[in-house]
């Protein structure tokens, strides 16, 4: 798949962080995550970290993928409101996984010192209204997360104005929020994999998979094969080839980066992420060196070539969006990207088996607004599941909800 289209900055900033063999031979191991981007490393540490021998492998070069083109918002709130999740499946459920995506980013922020140099850091989130009429709603999302002790605050038309310079009906500001850099934190995750005994093979395509009931054979596009005990299909929105059953609907977003910018010119967006109620929605957050990232515009477009043409029109576009919500921002895109991302009907990943592979063959689809905040939960469902434990989310986030 051609995930990305112009010139992602993570991309450009990085470079070609790190180069890996590829596999020239047959091997044995504990599991193989298939897929080398943000969600795979992340799964891979958690499962090495924990004693398992793991192989990791990715068709491009490593972190290569969606990941190079990921916006990277760490966010407790998921796409899909509490109050609609609590619908759809019950509050407790719906309470467990916003406090699960909340929890995330503690512990991406834990992995990240541990790992340094990977340009996270901890944010406050404001979530405002796009038009009068999506106050109500607003309001609902805020009362029944309260309710549940969610570090947050509610500003009205005036608190909004006078806090950020926003004109909006209201906001929910929260304080649970932060960012990174994916392909770095990837990259750095799948060196120390490395180093610690892991192995790791990019511009590697595996062909096929077959389960039995005691092990998997993998075999890769040049007849080498990977015999282990389990698989975790981490290819991020490659994945859904392998499945007969469509479970997420592919979509392209479009975002700009600025030059590193004055702190007094950014003021307020320094410290905090911004993004509203309208969907598709616009969306705005800084890196350490002090530029701002804005995204949005999302449509439905699927064909790299026609995403392609749209890029220097979308930044245009984002660019208008932001500078009619802070007048007192003149902004210039250094760098404009667009990219493959998949949603759910309702908002939330898949981690788990699927019934046409059986129990060995696990996925890892961390799609929608959280992924990163989803990988990581996801990389200790799918340990829980591989060691014979129940975990809390496995059916909420696992493929047997679309029945």
């Amino acid at each position: 798949m051609d995930l990305k289209s112009g010139y992602p900055f993570w991309a450009i900033k990085n470079g070609l962080m790190c180069a890996f063999p590829q596999l020239q031979a047959d091997i044995h191991c504990d599991v193989v995550v298939v897929g080398g981007g943000i969600t795979g490393s992340l799964i891979a540490d958690e499962l090495a970290t924990h004693g398992f021998d793991v192989v990791v492998v990715e068709q491009r070069d490593i972190g290569w993928g969606s990941s190079a083109a990921s916006t990277a918002l760490l966010q407790y709130e998921i796409d899909t409101h509490m109050v609609d999740l609590a619908a759809m499946y019950g509050e407790t459920q719906a309470v467990l996984a916003y406090k699960a995506c909340a929890t995330a980013i503690a512990d991406i922020g834990k992995l990240a010192n541990e790992l340094g140099d990977v340009d996270f850091s901890l944010q406050h989130s404001l979530y405002y209204a796009s038009k009068r009429s999506d106050k109500a709603a607003l309001r609902e999302e805020y009362l029944l997360r309260k309710k549940h002790q969610f570090a947050m605050q509610w500003l009205d038309a005036t608190g909004v104005k006078e806090q950020f310079g926003i004109k909006a009906p209201c906001a929910i500001l929260s304080k649970q929020a932060g960012c990174i850099d994916p392909y770095r934190m990837a990259s750095r995750l799948l060196l120390r994999l490395a180093e610690r005994g892991g192995r790791v093979f990019d511009r590697t395509v595996i062909a096929s998979i077959k389960p039995t009931a005691n092990k998997v054979t993998l075999r890769t596009a040049e007849g080498h094969q990977i015999h282990t005990k389990h698989v975790v299909m981490a290819a991020g929105y490659a994945s859904q080839k392998w499945l007969k059953q469509p479970v997420a609907k592919n979509r392209s977003s479009y975002a700009f980066i600025t030059d590193p910018m004055a702190a007094e010119d950014l003021g307020w967006l320094a410290s905090t992420m911004a993004w509203e109620s309208a969907r598709p929605y616009l969306y705005m957050r800084t890196t350490g060196d002090n530029r701002l990232l804005v995204g949005g515009d999302d449509d439905d477009t699927d064909i790299p070539a026609r995403r392609d043409k749209r890029v220097e029109s979308k930044a245009k576009g984002l660019v208008k969006k932001v500078e009619k919500l802070l007048p007192q921002l003149t902004l210039r895109p250094a760098f404009s990207w667009g990219g493959t991302f998949a949603e759910t009907e309702d908002g939330l990943p898949f981690f788990g088996e699927h019934p046409q592979w059986g129990p060995r063959v696990l996925f890892a689809m961390a799609y929608g607004g959280n992924g990163i905040s989803y990988s990581m939960i996801g990389a200790g469902l799918l340990r829980a599941t591989i060691e014979g434990r129940s975990h809390p989310l496995a059916q909420l986030f696992g493929f047997s909800r679309l029945s």
